[in-house]
C-alpha cells in the first residue's frame, strides 16, 4: 500500500533513506532470497529525488545521500529520457496514476545495466497527487544472474578483439568499406562479422545491434567514438 508521507528539502539528508513503500517480490536464488525491487521516493514535478532506499541507490554505485537531492535523469542513460519525463508529467498533471518504461540505468562512467522503472502517483489528503514514488526492478534476462552489477557484467558473455573492433565501427557510423579499410579485411569478411553480431545480439539490423548493445553495457555511455569496456574483451587465446 502507497503512503502518503513524502520526504521533501525541510526534512533534510538525515531522511534521505526511504521505508519500502510496496511489498516486493522475493526470489529464491542460491545462497537465500533476494529483492527484486528498489524503492525511492520523488518530488512533485519528478524533478528530485527526495529519498531512497539504500538498495535502490546501490544499483546505481550510488549512496542516498549522493541521489538525494539530484534529478533521477542523471543516472540514466539519455535514450531513457524522453519516456521518462513523459511519464513524470502525467503522473504530475494527474493525467494518469502509473506508469512502467524500460530504462537504462547508469551504473559508473562506463557501466549500465536495463530496468524496468515505474512511477506511481502518492496521493495527498485532498486527492490530488503529492509526490511519486518509483520502483526499479533490474531486468535479470539481459543483466546476468542477480543484480550485483560490481560483480557480474551486464552482458553475459565476452566479444573476441576483432568483434570489438567491427562493433565499435558500426556504432561510430563506419560504412562496410570503411571498416573494411581500417581493419584489413575484404567487404565480405566484415559483412560476415557483423552477421555474427546480428545474430548474438539477437537483433535484425545495425542500428538495433548499437542500440542494444548500449542497452546492455556493451558500449560505454558518455565516450565518443564508442567503446567497448575492458571486462567484456574476451582474453587473448
Amino acid at each position: 500500500m502507497v503512503t502518503t508521507s513524502i520526504a521533501d528539502d525541510s526534512v533534510g539528508r538525515a531522511n534521505a533513506v526511504a521505508a519500502p513503500v510496496f511489498a516486493v517480490r522475493q526470489k529464491g536464488v542460491k545462497g537465500g532470497p533476494h529483492r527484486s525491487t528498489y524503492t525511492a521516493h520523488l518530488a512533485l514535478d519528478g524533478s528530485t529525488v527526495t529519498a531512497v532506499e539504500p538498495e535502490f541507490a546501490q544499483q546505481f554505485g550510488r549512496t542516498p545521500d549522493e541521489m538525494y537531492g539530484r534529478s533521477l535523469s542523471e543516472f540514466l542513460h539519455p535514450i531513457s529520457l524522453p519516456a521518462l519525463e513523459k511519464g513524470l508529467a502525467g503522473l504530475s498533471a494527474n493525467e494518469c496514476d502509473r506508469f512502467t518504461e524500460r530504462v537504462v540505468g547508469r551504473a559508473g562512467a562506463d557501466r549500465t545495466f536495463p530496468a524496468d522503472l515505474t512511477g506511481v502517483a502518492v496521493k495527498g489528503t485532498d486527492g490530488g497527487p503529492a509526490g511519486v514514488v518509483v520502483l526499479l526492478r533490474p531486468r535479470e534476462d539481459e543483466g546476468g544472474e542477480g543484480t550485483d552489477h560490481e560483480a557480474a557484467a551486464p552482458f553475459g558473455s565476452t566479444l573476441g578483439d576483432l568483434d570489438v573492433r567491427v562493433l565499435e565501427g558500426v556504432a561510430s557510423g563506419a560504412s562496410t568499406v570503411q571498416l573494411a579499410n581500417r581493419l584489413y579485411m575484404s567487404r565480405q569478411g566484415v559483412e560476415y562479422r557483423v552477421a555474427l553480431l546480428l545474430r548474438k545480439f539477437q537483433v535484425p539490423n545495425r542500428p538495433a545491434l548499437v542500440a542494444r548493445a548500449h542497452a546492455l553495457g556493451v558500449l560505454s555511455v558518455d565516450q565518443w567514438p564508442p567503446r567497448v569496456p575492458q571486462e567484456f574483451l574476451a582474453p587473448a587465446r
